[in-house]
């Protein structure tokens, strides 16, 4: 291990860091939370998907392309390295994560499609074990057990149970691809790292290319509307949600997840993440007047118990 490397390490691992590394984890699980709300709102009105998730990564590109440039004139071009790494960031973690998402629930209920999507920590928890030949602590598996469980009584995927293996294919293609988000996120190569900003606008750029592409070809239906959405009870024009699923839900979302994953380190950063769906049922309350049941705020209560376990098992 370089010697940067080990210092890299040694800061994240200091008590300032981590917390600091916890607010965004939390902030960054937020932001991706609301953008079921602020989807919701635009598919109501007669978008499809594809052109949301459009909309959504390539207007993070077009906010974020000039401060980027800026960026990369002051401190070079990326290495072959760091180029792979963000083709393979916007292809896989931004563009397919999203797309074998939309086409489970094609397949699946939405709860079920997320629940497979969100095996994810668990799965990290596997590939740490790996890569480092060191078994996880016991409060580790022991959050796990207790965040699935949150989740299972969040999401209520037994509500509206289909099994279909083409669409738990592509709900464990989502989980897969989630993972390789956590791991491109890390900086762990030991070498140069890739500046936050560098990563999100290649990411969004280059996944908005691989999802307009998709449609262009027909494999996904491509279609905007204007129109009124409605937002808190209130109404509201379309381009305000897309506005707010920009720049919050993939701007800030995007870029504060990276750094939380930087400090946290992938597993703890992939648990916290969970949070989002308690985000997202709490988004859904206010924004769309859904109202939750008490099996779900059971639920969110052992996600956060297990995010917990897994904190302090990381700790030791």
């Amino acid at each position: 291990m370089t010697t940067t490397a080990t210092q890299h390490r040694a800061v994240r691992a200091t008590p300032t860091v981590a917390w600091s590394g916890l607010a965004f984890a939390i902030g960054s699980a937020a932001a991706f939370g609301l953008s079921g709300s602020l989807a919701s709102s635009l598919l109501r009105i007669g978008w499809s998907p594809a052109a949301v998730v459009a909309a959504r990564i390539g207007g993070a590109f077009l906010v974020l392309v000039v401060p980027c440039l800026l960026l990369v004139r002051r401190t070079g071009l990326p290495t072959r390295r760091q180029t792979w790494r963000l083709a393979a960031y916007g292809v896989v973690a931004v563009a397919l994560a999203q797309l074998c998402y939309f086409s489970a629930v094609q397949y699946l209920s939405v709860g079920v499609a997320l629940l497979l999507e969100y095996t994810a920590p668990v799965l990290l928890i596997g590939w740490q074990w790996l890569r480092t030949h060191r078994r996880p602590r016991a409060a580790v598996f022991v959050g796990a057990g207790l965040a699935v469980i949150g989740l299972v009584l969040v999401l209520d995927p037994g509500r509206d149970l289909a099994v279909n293996p083409i669409g738990i294919a592509y709900g464990l293609g989502a989980a897969l691809c989630l993972c390789a988000y956590f791991i491109l996120s890390e900086d762990s190569t030991g070498g140069p790292s890739v500046a936050p900003l560098l990563l999100t606008t290649a990411g969004t750029g280059i996944g908005s290319v691989v999802v307009v592409g998709f449609g262009l070809v027909g494999l996904l239906p491509f279609t905007p509307h204007a129109g009124t959405t409605t937002l808190a009870a209130q109404p509201v024009p379309w381009y305000v949600s897309v506005l707010l699923l920009v720049g919050v839900s993939a701007v800030f979302a995007y870029l504060s997840g990276i750094v939380a994953v930087r400090r946290l380190g992938t597993p703890l950063a992939s648990f916290v993440a969970l949070s989002e769906v308690i985000f997202a049922v709490v988004f859904a309350i206010v924004l769309l007047g859904q109202q939750p049941s008490a099996t779900q705020l059971v639920g969110g209560a052992f996600v956060l118990a297990g995010i917990a376990a897994v904190q302090r098992g990381q700790a030791a």
